[in-house]
C-alpha cells in the first residue's frame, strides 16, 4: 500500500480538497491517503461545502499536524502550497516521491468577496484545478 502525504500551511483547505480528492480517484487497494499542516487550524467550512457539491464529505476531516506523521514512510509527499514547501519537515527521509503544486489560496481569494456566492466560486475554482491535478497524478 503507498502512503501519500498531502501538506499544506494550514490543513484547512486545499490539503483536505486534496485528501478528498484523491481518497475519490486514487484506486483504494493501492493508496492511502493523508493530508496535514505545518501550521493546522480548522477544516476551512466552505471547502466542506464546495466538496460536498462534489459529492465528498469531508466535514469529519480535522486539522492534523505534520508531525503527527513522523515515523511513517511515505511513497509520496506533495505540498499544494508554497509556505508549505518551504518549511516541509526534513524527516521524510523514506519517501519516495516529493512534488510540489502550489494551488491559490480560497480564503485569500475570497476575502474581498461581496456575497456568499461569489467566495465560493473561489473555492470551486480551486477545488475544481485540484481534481484536475489529482486525475493527471501519474504515481
Amino acid at each position: 500500500m503507498k502512503k501519500i502525504l498531502f501538506l499544506c500551511t494550514g490543513n484547512s483547505c486545499r490539503s483536505q480538497m486534496a485528501e478528498g480528492w484523491a481518497k475519490k480517484i486514487l484506486p483504494s487497494e493501492e493508496f492511502e491517503v493523508y493530508s496535514a499542516g505545518t501550521k493546522p487550524s480548522f477544516v476551512d467550512p466552505k471547502a466542506i461545502k464546495v466538496m460536498s457539491e462534489a459529492g465528498i464529505d469531508i466535514s469529519n476531516n480535522r486539522s492534523k499536524h505534520v508531525d503527527e506523521f513522523k515515523g511513517i514512510d511515505f511513497y509520496a509527499v506533495i505540498t499544494v502550497c508554497d509556505k508549505a514547501k518551504e518549511t516541509c519537515p526534513l524527516w521524510f527521509g523514506k519517501t519516495v516521491l516529493k512534488l510540489h503544486h502550489s494551488f491559490e489560496d480560497p480564503p485569500a481569494l475570497a476575502k474581498d468577496s461581496k456575497t456568499e456566492e461569489e467566495a465560493l466560486n473561489h473555492y470551486r475554482r480551486i477545488r475544481d484545478e485540484i481534481k484536475k491535478f489529482i486525475e493527471e497524478l501519474n504515481i
